[in-house]
C-alpha cells in the first residue's frame, strides 16, 4: 500500500470513529415515561383513570411542541403496561420499562399491594418511581428513588378516628378488611391503634377480615352487628364496598359505614347505589366546588371522557406534572440514562410548595412522601362526592 493511500485511509478511520462516538453520546429526542397501571384484573376502573389522565397529559406536551428542557423540545412517549391487578405482574412491568425501554421514570403502579414490591424493583434498579394512590408507608420506606403523590396511611389512620370521634361521639368500632391485601391491612391496623388511643383498649369492640376475592360478608358482618359496634370501619376498594354495604343493610346493621381513599371511584355510585348514600371516607380531592386548576382539569376530563375523574385521575395528573418539574429542574438530558434517571430522581426529591390539583406537596427531606392535607368527603343524597371538612398533617 503506498504512503498517500495509507494515510487516507487512516484519516478516514479517526473521522469515522469520531463520528460513531458523537452518535453514540447524541441526545434523545423522544424522553419515555412509564405507566404501570391496573388495566385488566379486580380493579379495572382505576387502570382505566390512570390511563386517560395520562393520555389527557401527554395531549398537553404535544400541544406546546414537547417537553422543554434546557431550551430544548422533547417529544414524550408513553410505555404504558397492564399489571393486571397483580403483585407479580406489577414487578414484570417495572422490569420490562427499567431494563428494555429505557424510560426516564416510571409513574405507578396506584395501589399498594402492586406498589411495594414494584417499587423495590425500581430502587434496585436506580430508575425514580411515583405512585399516585399507594399510601401504604411500605412503598417508599428505604427507598430513595420512590416517591409518591398521596398521604400515608400512618396519616390517614389517625384522621379517620378522630374524625368520628368528634363528628359522631362514638367511643365503640368494628373493622372490616382484607387481611390478603397490603394496603387495607395496613391501613386497618393503624385505625385501630389510633381508635384504642383514644378511647382505650378493647374499644374496636370487633375486628373481622376476610381474603381477595370474597363477596360473602354475611358472617362478619353478623358479627359486627352483634357485638354492639356503634359504626363500621371499612378501608376497602370500591367494588367491595358496594357489597359490604349492601349486605350489612340487608343484616340489619344501619349504623354509619366510614371509609378510605379507596372508596374514592367513579364506580362506586353506580355499584352501591343508595347504600353508600350519607356515608363518610377520606379521600385526595372532592369533586365538587372545585375551583382553579382542579376545576380546569375535571372539566377537560369529563368532557372527553364521559364521567367526573376521580381520585386516581387526579393523583395521576398530579405525579406526572411532578415528573415534568422534576425533569425541567434538571436543565438538561445527557443521552445517559443512567445520568439522567439520577438527575429527575435528584430533583424530586428537592420539590417544595408543588401546586398540586390535589393539593399542595413539598416532599418530606430524606423520603418520597409529600406533607399534604386529606379531605373528608360526604357522600350525598344524589351520590356526588361533596367536600365535608379538611384534616391536615
Amino acid at each position: 500500500m503506498d504512503k498517500p493511500l495509507k494515510i487516507l485511509m487512516i484519516g478516514m478511520l479517526i473521522l469515522s470513529t469520531t463520528f460513531l462516538s458523537a452518535c453514540g453520546q447524541a441526545k434523545p429526542d423522544v424522553i419515555k415515561i412509564g405507566v404501570n397501571a391496573p388495566i385488566t384484573g379486580d380493579i379495572p376502573k382505576v387502570g382505566e383513570g390512570t390511563k386517560y389522565a395520562a393520555e389527557m397529559w401527554l395531549e398537553e406536551i404535544n400541544a406546546a411542541g414537547g417537553l422543554e428542557i434546557g431550551g430544548k423540545k422533547y417529544q414524550v412517549e408513553l410505555v404504558i403496561e397492564d399489571n393486571e391487578s397483580k403483585a407479580e405482574s406489577a414487578v414484570s412491568a417495572n422490569t420490562k420499562m427499567i431494563t428494555q425501554d429505557e424510560v426516564m421514570i416510571i409513574i405507578g403502579p396506584q395501589a399498594s399491594k402492586q406498589a411495594v414490591p414494584a417499587g423495590q424493583v425500581a430502587n434496585d434498579n436506580k430508575t425514580p418511581m411515583i405512585s399516585p394512590w399507594s399510601t401504604n408507608p411500605n412503598t417508599t420506606l428505604n427507598r430513595p428513588w420512590v416517591f409518591r403523590a398521596c398521604f400515608l396511611d400512618d396519616f390517614q389512620g389517625p384522621a379517620i378516628a378522630n374524625f368520628v370521634t368528634s363528628e359522631f361521639g362514638f367511643t365503640k368500632a368494628a373493622v372490616l378488611y382484607d387481611i390478603a391485601s397490603d394496603y387495607p391491612k395496613g391501613l386497618a391496623e393503624f385505625f385501630k391503634t389510633a381508635w384504642e388511643g383514644l378511647h382505650g383498649a378493647g374499644s374496636v369492640v370487633a375486628y373481622e377480615s376476610f381474603t381477595t376475592k370474597d363477596t360473602d360478608f354475611s358472617a362478619q358482618l353478623t358479627k359486627i352487628r352483634e357485638s354492639g359496634a356503634e359504626f363500621l370501619f371499612t378501608p376497602q376498594y370500591y367494588n367491595e364496598v358496594a357489597l359490604i354495604a349492601q349486605q350489612a343493610h340487608q343484616l340489619g346493621f344501619n349504623s354509619p359505614i366510614v371509609g378510605s381513599d379507596s372508596w374514592g371511584s367513579a364506580e362506586l355510585i353506580p355499584l352501591c347505589g343508595k347504600d353508600c348514600y350519607g356515608s363518610f371516607f377520606t379521600t385526595h380531592y372532592a369533586a365538587a366546588g372545585a375551583t382553579g386548576a382542579t376545576k380546569t382539569f375535571i372539566d377537560t376530563y369529563t368532557e372527553k371522557y364521559g364521567y367526573v375523574p376521580d381520585d386516581v385521575a387526579a393523583l395521576t395528573w398530579d405525579a406526572f406534572n411532578l415528573a415534568k418539574q422534576a425533569m425541567e429542574d434538571c436543565g438538561t438530558i445527557t443521552g445517559d440514562i443512567a445520568a439522567d434517571r439520577t438527575c429527575v430522581r435528584d430533583a424530586l426529591a428537592k420539590v417544595t410548595e408543588f401546586p398540586g390539583i390535589t393539593g399542595t406537596m413539598t416532599f418530606t427531606p430524606g423520603s418520597g412522601d409529600p406533607s399534604k392535607c386529606a379531605v373528608i368527603v360526604k357522600i350525598s343524597d344524589a351520590g356526588e362526592f361533596t367536600f365535608y371538612q379538611q384534616s391536615c398533617p
